[in-house]
């Protein structure tokens, strides 16, 4: 089985257009906190994974190709139960003190509310990282709104940016998996340096930024090629 984690911000519709690239048995579930899925007490890598193991039926036969937050989860998934694999696309794993400190803030705004259903899901696109490469009309677009006393919000909890950084050294010795990690070769959120430091497998995707998985699905499902 395949199971396809969005990242921060998004729903699991932004795999749809993978659809027609996909043979077998996938699911691309809805995050903690995201679309339609319950929101958290308190969001935590760890937490997150918990949500998600219930979808996991046969761990040794279970690839997770996991965007950003999402391969992270994945990791976190991976000490829980022994997958066939994880594949983590896009993690960010350098930060700084003004970025923790700026997702902390952003983690304690109230909702913000609009008017119409277009002004949400503009900024459900800008949040998600997918303005300019989603539509408007996609489910990855409209999954990420809905509606309230005739007023509009993102899905997004916004406590869930209180997740912070990744302990990535931690994740991978406790990961009872192969692990891949990604980028785009474009994304400005990590470098082939810092992946490569961490001493697994490392590919990167030349031209492509942090939503590569969206860009161009047809050149990321390539990265499954090594666990199938």
């Amino acid at each position: 089985m395949l199971l396809l984690l969005h990242g921060l911000g998004g729903t699991g519709s932004v795999w749809d257009r993978w659809a027609p690239l996909l043979a077998g048995g996938w699911l691309a579930p809805d995050l903690p906190g995201h679309g339609k899925a319950a929101e958290l007490d308190e969001y935590t890598f760890e937490a997150m994974a918990d949500q998600v193991l219930p979808l996991v039926e046969e761990p040794e036969r279970t690839v997770v190709l996991g965007h950003s937050l999402g391969g992270v989860v994945g990791l976190a998934l991976a000490a829980q139960v022994p997958l066939k694999a994880v594949i983590g696309l896009g993690i960010k794993v350098a930060w700084t003190q003004e970025e923790l400190d700026r997702s902390q803030a952003l983690a304690r705004r109230p909702v913000q509310w609009f008017g119409t259903r277009e002004e949400a899901v503009a900024r459900h696109l800008k949040v998600s990282g997918l303005a300019g490469i989603a539509t408007g009309d996609e489910r990855a677009a409209l999954d990420g709104v809905r509606q309230e006393d005739g007023r509009w919000r993102l899905n997004l909890d916004p406590r869930a940016f209180a997740v912070g950084a990744p302990d990535m050294d931690g994740l991978l010795a406790n990961a009872n998996t192969a692990v891949t990690l990604a980028r785009g070769g474009a994304d400005p959120m990590n470098t082939d340096e810092q992946l490569a430091r961490f001493g697994v497998d490392v590919a990167s995707l030349d031209g492509l930024g942090h939503n590569a998985h969206v860009e161009s699905p047809e050149r990321c499902v390539t990265l499954l090629r090594r666990y199938t």
